[in-house]
């Protein structure tokens, strides 16, 4: 993680990949150079994240917040560096993107197929339709919790749900556990621990954080737990 505490979405993507994919949207799109953008960089994340979920609500898409907006909602850090995260149902997708071009966001679809992209108050934001790998569902949406961010309510993801997409993305060409940490830090009363277990836990690098997890007490050791 970077010293601020942002947070990578459950995507196996290099932190230096946001960075070009920032630097490309904010050149392409009119809204970059906006005059009323917030100078804290966290605070203009929020108000995209805030305008695109009051779009999605509005339209009636069930969605929910992810990444390290969520994490923010969920009481973690509030410095964000990247962008906002919303997960939506693959069936959704053409639909939500009609939504937000209705409102006048460009949209935009990137090589990679399990997302589509959009820039918001300058920030960049990501319309996700499958998380480490998986589609998202209608259950995990249902899961979602809904919370205040930064005044507006919308569906974040579950504190569960949202650990167990960052824990299987790792990989061995993607294991930052250090991006990872102090979420699970920050939601670990939140979380159901077993569930974690269960879905992923006996996959290598999910295993690996959980051990370090408990080396940390971050957590109790599996054979501890009740």
């Amino acid at each position: 993680m970077s010293p601020g505490g942002d947070v990578p979405d459950g995507r196996s993507a290099p932190p230096e990949a946001h960075a070009t994919d920032a630097a490309q949207d904010r050149d392409a799109s009119p809204e970059a150079h906006a005059p009323d953008l917030p100078h804290d960089r966290s605070q203009a994340i929020l108000e995209a994240a805030k305008r695109i979920g009051a779009l999605l609500k509005r339209a009636g898409h069930p969605f929910a917040l992810a990444g390290s907006v969520a994490v923010y909602a969920h009481g973690g850090s509030r410095y964000l560096q990247h962008d906002a995260d919303f997960c939506v149902l693959p069936d959704d997708a053409d639909a939500v993107a009609a939504t937000l071009r209705e409102a006048g966001l460009a949209v935009r679809t990137p090589p990679e197929d399990w997302l589509l992209k959009t820039t918001c108050q300058g920030q960049n934001v990501d319309i996700i339709f499958s998380l480490a790998h998986e589609p998202v569902t209608k259950e995990m949406l249902e899961r979602a919790h809904v919370l205040p961010v930064d005044s507006v309510l919308m569906p974040v993801l579950c504190p569960t749900d949202l650990i167990r997409s960052l824990i299987s993305a790792f990989s061995e060409h993607y294991c930052d556990f250090g991006a990872v940490l102090p979420v699970a830090r920050a939601v670990r009363e939140k979380v159901d621990w077993d569930v974690i277990r269960a879905t992923c836990g006996d996959q290598p690098m999910p295993a690996a954080f959980l051990f370090l997890l408990e080396r940390l007490d971050v957590i109790a050791p599996r054979e501890q737990r009740t």
